[in-house]
């Protein structure tokens, strides 16, 4: 059997979802009590790392929208303060694949900016370009509660939200698909709902990514994708990025109680049903994700172990730690440099 550890430190992994702390929290560079600092990072051998802006479902209001769309602005540029030295540690603001491979070359953390949520534009598409610019890879289209732009997979009664507002995606959200790939921004289907999603999948000019989700068929939770929408995955070249939340793994799942080898089974039926290329590896860490064996990014080095141990081969476990991710990354700077050329 392969070395776990050596293959471990060899590989560029990469988290797709990992949240940060809002409005304060602790120095990331220091060691705190979250799931995710730069210090546990290292001791797991974690290369790099989507980190979220995050902003939670409010009234559908021009108030609220502008005070979500503040709060968002300030977490990216938050984020963006994590790219520099401190206690003997280095990390790098990375908006593009390129970005996150060098990063692993010069032994520096990759931090990868993301917003959870399309809330944080409302109507206003022209912040996704002010997004790109604050080096974003992805946005989430919704959370939990249907916005503007989708209607989610968990639609908020305290909202008044009834199953459906928009049948899917709404006139906005297909504009804003249109404009999430002519600046290079992916477009993250977890949290909406299977209409939109399917949607999304079938528009996008460049392959969806579920950046923290897990498989239906294992898991009967509105957050989880179906054979369907994981065989729509397949067929555009999308990919899901398996997630390390309790009650996604298995039902009434709590992080006592659900391990890697739960995590693991969630990859080992998505493989087989539509193939490595189309899954990979998240922990939504700060966000709820926790599971026994991976309860923070020191322990990360356990998931390689498990996969090494079902036969899983240093190339397949290079794409699904990273490599898969990235290749959207890069498939979405490509479709937009002509675009961005011209403008």
């Amino acid at each position: 059997m392969q070395d776990a550890a050596a293959l471990h430190r060899a590989t560029l992994t990469l988290d797709s979802h990992i949240d940060i702390p809002w409005p304060n929290g602790a120095d990331p560079f220091s060691e705190t009590t979250r799931h995710v600092d730069l210090p546990k990072m290292v001791a797991g051998g974690l290369d790099a790392g989507c980190f979220v802006a995050f902003v939670p479902q409010g009234p559908r209001t021009p108030e609220d929208i502008a005070a979500t769309t503040t709060r968002a602005l300030a977490m990216l540029e938050t984020i963006h303060a994590m790219g520099t030295t401190k206690n003997g540690i280095s990390a790098r603001i990375c908006a593009a694949a390129s970005d996150v491979e060098q990063a692993k070359r010069d032994g520096v953390l990759a931090i990868t900016p993301a917003v959870e949520n399309g809330h944080a534009i409302g109507e206003d598409l022209s912040l996704l370009e002010r997004f790109r610019d604050l080096g974003v890879a992805y946005v989430t289209v919704t959370h939990n509660g249907h916005n503007l732009l989708a209607d989610s997979a968990n639609p908020r009664r305290d909202l008044g939200d009834e199953a459906t507002l928009h049948g899917g995606l709404s006139g906005l959200g297909r504009e804003a698909v249109a404009e999430m790939n002519r600046l290079g921004i992916l477009v993250d289907v977890s949290h909406v709902s299977r209409q939109a999603m399917l949607q999304a999948a079938m528009l996008s000019r460049v392959p969806v990514v579920a950046s923290h989700s897990c498989a239906a068929a294992l898991c009967d939770h509105p957050r989880n994708l179906d054979d369907t929408q994981l065989d729509a995955l397949r067929d555009i070249g999308g990919l899901v990025q398996i997630t390390a939340m309790p009650p996604f793994l298995r039902a009434r799942g709590r992080s006592e109680t659900v391990g890697v080898a739960e995590f693991v089974d969630h990859i080992d039926y998505v493989v087989k049903r539509i193939g490595l290329a189309h899954c990979g590896i998240s922990s939504d860490f700060d966000g709820g994700g926790a599971i026994n064996g991976w309860r923070h990014a020191g322990e990360s080095g356990n998931v390689t172990a498990e996969l090494v141990r079902r036969g899983y081969g240093h190339a397949e476990i290079a794409a699904l730690w990273g490599g898969n991710f990235l290749r959207l990354m890069r498939a979405a700077e490509q479709f937009a440099r002509p675009a961005m050329m011209v403008g």
